[in-house]
């Protein structure tokens, strides 16, 4: 078998594959041909004859092994190539191709097998299956079993890391290989953007505490800790500290002097916010474990404070704070993220976008209420960094 043979069989065997045939769904036969000039550009060149010559021998070759049939003009020149649909396991083996029906199997009972294991994977799993019903290419698989099974069988874990994890042992513990997790890395992060609930693509992973290197919790303002004995009051400071996750074990006490604990989404925002009196804590969007186990630290030696969060006026921002209310059982009010301040920063504001849309409904009778009607009403949304142009602080 040639490069011509097996380009000739492999793009009828594409069309059948795409074909309504192919997944039972057409009342009448259809035929599936290709002209030699989709496989071969000079085909009818008079001064490419070797290549014209090359190209007839290859389609008799198939003839007589009857898994094609060709139409020719008098002079020899082949019009068409057909394949021979009742041939197709002939076809199949010749070229050594894995039948797509096979494959398609394969996939059900993956994507069957891991439906149940997680409530993204349920929605994900069930939206292949339909994909695949309808003889569509299912999201994020290459044509490679094996890593497409290790892609979910990451998806099926990674809800369960419950403190922080390095991404090689999370790999080694889930793959039995410390680099298989980077190889997928990518797919499983658009996976979870996709199909979750999360505000940027970026942070996925450490949000669900899988990092490449430890993390840090950022904070500032009117506060004093105390780690291993030594205290440390950072009230007169004019930046900020960061303790790694390593160190969050060492804290012996957290003292906040001011009136209020404030949680900031964005980096740009917390850098510049001013705490004359409040102790403020960057988040980075949804909080990971060692972000949300120094909150309830914070909250669980300073109950008597305001709890507030600020981040962005857009879907996103509404449903990390919800989250963060849920996962510490801790009930913060949301900080400049109201009609007001949307009224201020007119000119600053973003229309909306469908998904924007469709996420803020589900919002609309919640506490949040009537700031998410006033954005659906008039098409806005605003970033937090657009407020930091008027000045933010307690």
């Amino acid at each position: 078998m040639n490069k011509y043979e097996k380009q000739i069989l492999d793009t009828l065997l594409d069309k059948y594959e795409h074909s309504k045939t192919f997944v039972k769904a057409n009342r009448q036969n259809q035929s599936f041909s290709v002209k030699p000039e989709q496989i071969l550009e000079k085909y009818r060149d008079d001064s490419e004859y070797e290549l014209f010559r090359d190209l007839n021998e290859c389609i008799q070759h198939l003839e007589s092994l009857g898994l094609v049939a060709a139409k020719r003009q008098k002079n020899g020149v082949v019009v068409n190539i057909r394949l021979i649909t009742e041939q197709l396991d002939s076809v199949y083996r010749y070229i050594e191709r894995v039948p797509k029906s096979d494959v398609v199997a394969l996939l059900v009972r993956l994507l069957s097998r891991y439906q149940d294991s997680n409530k993204l994977l349920n929605a994900y799993c069930r939206h292949q299956l339909e994909r695949l019903k309808n003889n569509k290419q299912v999201e994020y698989f290459d044509g490679d079993l094996m890593n497409y099974r290790a892609l979910l069988e990451v998806v099926s874990n990674i809800f369960d890391v419950e403190s922080e994890t390095f991404e090689r042992d999370f790999s080694v513990r889930i793959l039995g290989d410390s680099k298989a997790f980077e190889k997928l890395r990518d797919k499983v992060t658009a996976l979870l953007f996709k199909y979750g609930d999360f505000p940027e693509r970026e942070t996925i992973l450490a949000d669900l505490n899988i990092v490449r290197n430890p993390g840090h919790v950022y904070f500032k303002g009117r506060g004093e800790i105390s780690l291993c004995g030594q205290k440390i009051d950072f009230s007169s400071m004019r930046g900020d500290l960061a303790l790694s996750s390593n160190m969050l074990a060492d804290i012996d006490n957290i003292s906040v002097f001011g009136s209020a604990v404030v949680t900031i989404e964005n980096l740009t925002t917390f850098n510049s916010f001013s705490c004359n009196d409040s102790f403020a804590i960057y988040l980075g969007g949804y909080h990971n474990q060692c972000r949300r186990s120094f909150i309830m630290r914070v909250h669980a030696q300073n109950p008597d404070k305001r709890y507030l969060h600020f981040g962005d006026i857009d879907a996103g921002g509404f449903y990390i704070l919800r989250h963060l209310c849920d996962m510490t059982g801790i009930r913060f009010m949301p900080y400049r993220m109201d009609v007001a301040t949307l009224k201020a920063n007119l000119k600053y504001t973003k229309p909306l976008t469908e998904n924007d849309r469709k996420r803020l409904l589900t919002l609309k009778d919640s506490e949040y209420g009537e700031t998410v009607s006033y954005m659906l009403e008039h098409n806005c949304k605003l970033e937090q960094e657009a407020t930091d142009l008027i000045g933010n602080g307690i």
